[in-house]
């Protein structure tokens, strides 16, 4: 049944995917190349190495008292807010949910850093227990996949490093050092072309741990991990390769907190991680805009954005950074304000301030989103804030169950024509030379002066289609956007903008009432107006509205839209 599942789901992409079916029938004629052979779960600067010890070697952590709970408990499950009361920890860990990242938030302990010190250590003995006794021993299901394995290392342990660990200490510690093993042998690697931040994170957790629990051999091995995959992970210029603005936030607080690590245990690794945590530092801010920290791709569940605020405003204690020591804090803080090591642009981001407007634009540099990566169909997507105030913003998505429109370029402040996204859909199996051909050259973001352009040949794979010319211009008080659409025949052109403002028609356009001041959009066509939402942590939105610019036009073709702050 698995078999015909997959036989099927496989045939539908097929079906419903014109620039797969150009690939497949390219491989069976030879014109592209094969994907490079690997060896599943080991990358090959491990292949070498066959196993991790499970026994815990010199540590000296003390154990918490166990005591029951005597009022509830409020767990973030990855956007979800589950309450517990005393006795119902028993239940907890056989619940399913609709989400799956709920399940694995649970099994991660991924609430536990975000209740910060001040909640009752006696629930994090209770569920402890609770989940030993329903999951402690290494299995295939999701509770002990590798990425959950490591978060959930990293997460105790960090907790025990300030408080102690739940007990019984010897099983806790038992337990603990399974997490090691059954880590190595699944490690997250799947060839170079399919191999995504994942890797990186079992790293993570092998190096956190080893250090914590005295396992030189893992953290040996964690650190070669962190080491490679930084080179696979980030782009020259620090920022993460994936696509995502909260998920650079999240890998540059996992390569943070390893250099933190390695400096106070004195490992080698230390100075090759500190310039690795440096350098995505010192992308945060130029990715930061004075409304608020765009988020741009995907949210992780792993965390809310606000979690990591502590890495986009310097010297604030607040969320992760705030369960620092002060060592650290202060180490972490000397660390940051350093320039980029590289142009962010040719990396696919330009941040551009001029007269009273900030914004952000976000074009991938191959013009396909990122494979496997956290980016959306969203060449070319900005956001656009006006003294402080944030005007038009990036949707971003809710759930990872969300797919087609959530991630489409229809939902972001984007141009399409016939409603299809500027790139196709990237599949790991696809070479270079075939997105070249399909996909037409990269996509060219420029800033000079009070003016951004955008030019992108995504769609010369239509028929009809041509290449796309887009031209943000500033003034006080004003942006005016111009585009042209090359290319022969009629087709749709959609403009899209995306604001949380509240939004009222008018004769010409319409009307943006922000907290300053109000906006007046308007265009070569009138706007319609479609309710969205817009996420501000994963599964936890906010009301927006999207400002539709629709026209059925002949190409070539130009329209304008113009944004004045009254």
């Amino acid at each position: 049944m698995a078999v015909l599942t997959s036989t099927l789901r496989k045939l539908r992409h097929v079906a419903s995917d014109p620039v797969l079916r150009r690939w497949l029938v390219g491989r069976a004629t030879g014109r592209w190349s094969a994907m490079t052979s690997f060896t599943a779960h080991r990358p090959p600067y491990l292949s070498e190495l066959h196993a991790l010890s499970a026994e815990p070697g010199a540590v000296g952590f003390s154990e918490l008292p166990y005591v029951m709970p005597d009022r509830h408990l409020d767990l973030n499950l990855a956007g979800r807010i589950m309450r517990i009361e005393p006795g119902e920890e028993g239940d907890l860990f056989t619940r399913d949910f609709d989400d799956l990242e709920n399940y694995l938030a649970l099994h991660r302990f991924a609430w536990l850093p975000l209740l910060g010190e001040e909640f009752d250590h006696a629930w994090l003995c209770s569920l402890w227990r609770a989940w030993r006794y329903a999951h402690g021993e290494p299995s295939a299901e999701w509770s002990w996949h590798p990425y959950t394995a490591s978060e959930r290392i990293v997460n105790i342990l960090g907790y025990a490093q300030r408080h102690g660990l739940p007990g019984p200490l010897d099983d806790t510690l038992d337990v603990l050092g399974r997490h090691g093993p059954t880590v190595f042998n699944k490690l997250e690697y799947f060839g170079d072309q399919n191999t995504g931040n994942h890797l990186a994170n079992n790293g993570r957790g092998l190096f956190l741990g080893g250090i914590a629990l005295g396992r030189e051999d893992w953290a040996d091995v964690g650190g070669k991990i962190l080491l490679e995959e930084a080179c696979r992970i980030f782009r020259p210029s620090g920022i993460l390769r994936e696509g995502s603005s909260h998920y650079h936030l999240l890998l540059t607080r996992s390569y943070v907190e390893c250099w933190l690590a390695a400096r106070a245990a004195g490992r080698a690794e230390t100075e090759a991680l500190q310039v690795i945590a440096r350098n995505a530092l010192a992308v945060i801010p130029e990715l930061f805009l004075p409304g608020a920290f765009p988020l741009i791709g995907d949210i992780s569940p792993d965390c809310p954005p606000q979690h990591l605020s502590g890495l986009v405003n310097p010297g604030i204690r607040s969320g992760w950074v705030g369960l620092l020591s002060p060592e650290d804090f202060q180490a972490l803080n000397d660390l940051m304000n350093c320039p980029p090591v590289g142009d962010l642009r040719s990396d696919g981001w330009l941040r551009a301030d001029f007269h009273d407007w900030s914004g952000i634009w976000y074009a991938a540099p191959a013009g396909w989103s990122p494979y496997p990566g956290h980016g959306h169909q969203d060449c070319g997507g900005f956001e656009l804030h006006h003294e402080g105030e944030a005007v038009f913003v990036d949707p971003g998505r809710g759930s990872y169950s969300d797919t087609g429109e959530a991630v489409s370029a229809n939902t972001h402040n984007c141009l399409t024509v016939d409603g299809v996204d500027p790139y196709p859909v990237n599949r790991p199996y696809y070479d270079d030379t075939f997105r070249r051909d399909f996909g037409g050259p990269p996509p060219i973001l420029e800033h000079e002066d009070n003016v951004v352009t955008l030019f992108h040949g995504g769609y010369r794979r239509l028929r009809g289609g041509g290449d796309v010319f887009r031209k943000w211009v500033s003034e006080p008080g004003s942006i005016d956007i111009s585009d042209r659409v090359e290319g022969r025949g009629a087709h749709l052109i959609s403009r899209n903008l995306v604001t949380t403002l509240p939004v009222e028609q008018s004769d010409d356009g319409v009307f943006i009432r922000g907290e300053r001041c109000g906006y007046r959009v308007s265009g070569d066509v009138r706007p319609s107006l479609k309710p969205q939402t817009v996420w501000r942590a994963y599964g936890e939105g906010i009301p927006a509205m999207s400002v539709r610019f629709d026209v059925n036009a002949q190409l070539e073709w130009s329209g304008h839209i113009r944004v004045e702050a009254v």
